[in-house]
């Protein structure tokens, strides 16, 4: 496993000394605790044969032929030649190469899986490599299985050249095919995975998964550390690091791997995605009376409403969150991942603020910066290349206005949302659930069916904002009225398609009834577009959006 080993005059492993914290532990109960040491938890390493037995299901593995390659290109010779390196890498390892690939199945779902071999040449990425890995991802596009990554490397093989840098590129032309196709790719970083191999298919991947402590990066820390000429952060590279930073979407432990992954595989497996729907049998209560505009805003603020990750614990049967934009943030106001509602796999996209003044803090009181709107874009962009349907919940007071925002391109960012919305070949159902504030909730809102919650909100402005800018600040119940943001108003305008009721009060005196009815909606909704064929689905979304402040006879005329 890696890890320093002590051993009995027989020759046989019964102590193992950890690398990180250097204590001496029964060897058994590494092994029982698939490397990880029982005093501090550190993920030591795994062969691939044990790789494979942790994560797939038994007696489903069968590994997949390799083919032929030039081993030794360059004729290349340090202080010893690089065929002897070659061999003396098989002798010690076991291995043919620094990656094993195979076809097995995780939690029932079949998967192409290749793990890499840190111990066969440091995992460097030579032709060997990339062959094996192309095949791998070749066959997962031929079979439409998901591809699963297994990573470990400390870069490109030097005795190989050009030709190992040149794998890189080979295998991403591969890795391209699969997003093409809409082949799910994840990518499991285990320590540590730097150089070409991180410059590569390791970070192309639709969804990065890493062990705690693995270190990801282009160049290593030594070498940036001479470069620059200081110090580097504590944490530097590691999983959780790069997890705060919104590089990578989970940070999971060893033992917790194949749950995860299973749930992962079962959302975006093609066979899985589809599976029939589920029955509801809940009722269709009709809206009631909510009161006038100025009571709807109170109640639509109230911070005891379910909040999105209340709606969630509800609505889906199984939710994988999914972290970061990719580009160096995250957001914990704009929350999604992968879910399962009414039987069905969709991607949700929802707005968070908090009930306690901590968590209001925390999310900014529900305004995201571009950060939120870019991880949003990036997965409303994972749900078309897997043909998923996006749902969205939408409780804000508007976008940040800070000025860390604006100069993120905070206006940037939410219209590449909307646009970007208005063209997504997958149907697009968008709730309203508390406040819906302005360009910061329609860059959630565009859809194909727009629900709003009884006792919500939905505005171009605030009734305060309106108030001060036209009247006085005192006049918000007067500019409330005046907005007409009620939902009964904005299904007489055609903003929205259906109302949902909320239980008597209010959706904050019983959040699993107020969960039931939007459940209820979504279904429907979801129900009334999946299936329908993408250039229908784009066409009719944009007839609805064409219509919107145009005389009814002319609106009916697009609709048709």
């Amino acid at each position: 496993m890696g890890n320093s080993t002590t051993r009995t005059e027989a020759g046989v492993t019964t102590w193992r000394r950890c690398d990180r914290c250097d204590e001496i532990s029964y060897w058994r109960k590494w092994r029982r605790g698939h490397g990880l040491c029982p005093l501090c938890g550190h993920h030591g390493t795994l062969t691939p044969a044990e790789r494979l037995a942790c994560l797939t299901d038994d007696g489903t593995l069968t590994p997949l032929q390799a083919g032929e390659v030039v081993e030794d290109p360059l004729d290349f010779t340090d202080t010893l030649p690089y065929p002897a390196r070659l061999r003396a890498a098989r002798e010690r390892t076991g291995e043919p190469e620094a990656v094993t690939t195979g076809e097995a199945e995780i939690g029932g779902v079949g998967v192409v899986i290749a793990v890499m071999d840190f111990r066969f040449l440091g995992g460097s990425l030579g032709v060997g490599v990339g062959e094996r890995l192309t095949a791998a991802a070749e066959h997962a596009l031929a079979t439409r299985r998901p591809l699963l990554l297994v990573t470990a490397s400390g870069g490109a093989r030097m005795q190989e050249g050009v030709l190992s840098l040149m794998q890189m590129a080979k295998i991403s032309q591969a890795m391209a095919a699969l997003r093409e196709a809409g082949v799910a790719t994840i990518t499991l970083v285990t320590d540590p995975t730097y150089g070409g191999v991180a410059a590569s298919f390791a970070t192309q991947s639709d969804v990065i998964v890493a062990e705690p402590g693995a270190r990801l990066g282009f160049a290593g820390p030594r070498v940036i550390r001479q470069t620059i000429g200081r110090d580097l952060p504590p944490g530097f590279q590691t999983a959780e690091f790069l997890a705060d930073r919104g590089l990578i979407d989970l940070v999971v432990p060893r033992p917790k791997l194949r749950d995860v992954l299973g749930d992962l595989l079962d959302l975006t497996g093609p066979a899985r995605r589809r599976l029939p729907w589920a029955a509801i049998a809940h009722p269709r209560p009709e809206p009631t009376a909510t009161g006038d505009a100025w009571s709807v805003v109170r109640a639509a603020r109230d911070p005891g409403r379910p909040t999105v990750r209340d709606h969630l614990a509800h609505l889906c049967e199984t939710f994988v969150e999914l972290h970061g934009d990719r580009l160096g943030a995250d957001s914990p106001t704009i929350i999604g991942g992968l879910a399962r509602i009414a039987g069905r796999a969709v991607m949700v996209v929802g707005t968070q603020k908090g009930h306690t003044t901590e968590d209001l803090v925390v999310t900014s009181f529900g305004m995201a910066g571009p950060e939120g709107y870019r991880k949003a874009l990036r997965l409303f962009d994972l749900a078309e290349r897997l043909s998923l349907p996006v749902v969205t919940l939408i409780d804000t007071p508007g976008a940040h206005p800070g000025t860390e925002a604006e100069e993120g391109g905070q206006a940037i960012a939410i219209a590449e949302s909307i646009l970007r919305l208005t063209a997504l070949r997958v149907p697009v159902i968008a709730a309203v659930t508390g406040e819906g504030g302005s360009g910061g909730a329609l860059a959630l809102a565009v859809g194909d069916h727009v629900l709003m919650s009884e006792r919500a909100i939905y505005s171009v402005i605030s009734p305060e904002g309106c108030a001060a800018i036209l009247w006085d600040a005192r006049q918000a119940p007067t500019a409330a009225a005046a907005l007409r943001l009620t939902a009964p108003d904005l299904l007489e305008l055609g903003v929205i398609d259906r109302i949902v009721p909320e239980p008597p009060g209010g959706a904050q005196t019983d959040h699993a009834t107020a969960a039931d009815h939007l459940l209820t909606a979504i279904d429907e909704a979801l129900r009334a577009t999946v299936g329908l064929p993408p250039d229908e689905l784009v066409a009719r979304r944009r007839a609805r959006l064409r219509a919107f402040g145009r005389p009814a006879e002319i609106h009916l005329e697009v609709a048709t």
